[in-house]
């Protein structure tokens, strides 16, 4: 993963390519491509047995029928990069009958590596890290989309906003090394974006589901997910209680 950031890192310090996709026109760029490469090239040799699922691979079910999947964001924040902030990160999990096992969030701009494994517990750069304490909601530093933050507010008042973080997957990791108290996420978001950060949010305290409360599973057919809500598992319950309560404004 190192390595990957340091392919990406030389690239955004050049002219580079940058175009749009698909139906939402989400931006690429040669860096996410090259990333891909590298990673595709790579980490089958970790795990030869595992099939393979990345944001910028065409997705091809019959490389992922197996138990075992590496899933893949070769750059999550592609706007971020492209637009020379450091909030983008290059993100691996290892998932296993739909649930990860090893993760990787690494943010190489700021050179911060956050690493998990199944029952070992999480680490940003070696030091273990862990979800905040406590279970109250008043003065919570909430992160996410704007207008869910701001239902959140009128719900809650008194929870105190944090700035936009480009990368979906770390905005969640922040949950997970006690940055943020809370972090949500609106409908759409995909597994890549979200297993490793997953894995990471679990193995430090906290917990990640959609709004009904269910954990999320991956490298099943449909690969997108609904509003999510990553947490400690003391502010879960009140939390959720609170947007079931207005469930129009967060969907």
């Amino acid at each position: 993963m190192r390595e990957a950031g340091e392919i990406a890192i030389a690239t955004s310090r050049r002219e580079f390519k940058r175009w749009t996709k698909g139906h939402d026109n989400s931006p690429v760029s040669e860096a996410d491509l090259a990333v891909n490469d590298f990673l595709k090239n790579r980490l089958p040799v970790l795990a030869p047995q595992a099939g393979w699922l990345s944001e910028e691979t065409e997705d091809d079910p019959a490389a992922r029928a197996t138990d075992t999947v590496w899933i893949v964001d070769p750059i999550d924040g592609t706007r971020a990069f492209i637009t020379k902030r450091p909030d983008w990160t290059i993100c691996v999990a290892l998932v296993d009958r739909g649930r990860p096992q090893l993760a990787g969030v690494y943010a190489p701009v700021t050179n911060e590596m956050f690493l998990a494994a199944a029952g070992l517990g999480a680490t940003r750069n070696g030091t273990p890290i862990g979800v905040s304490s406590g279970g109250d909601l008043s003065g919570a530093r909430t992160a996410g989309p704007r207008r869910y933050l701001d239902h959140l507010a009128t719900l809650s008042p008194g929870t105190q906003q944090q700035p936009k973080v480009y990368s979906l997957a770390l905005r969640l990791t922040r949950v997970a090394e006690g940055a943020f108290d809370v972090a949500l996420s609106s409908p759409g978001s995909h597994d890549w974006d979200l297993a490793a950060a997953d894995l990471l949010i679990h193995e430090a305290g906290g917990i990640l589901t959609d709004i009904a409360g269910h954990g999320l599973r991956y490298n099943r057919p449909e690969t997108t997910h609904g509003t999510l809500i990553a947490t400690s598992t003391a502010r879960h319950g009140p939390l959720i209680g609170l947007m079931r309560d207005r469930l129009p404004e967060f969907v």
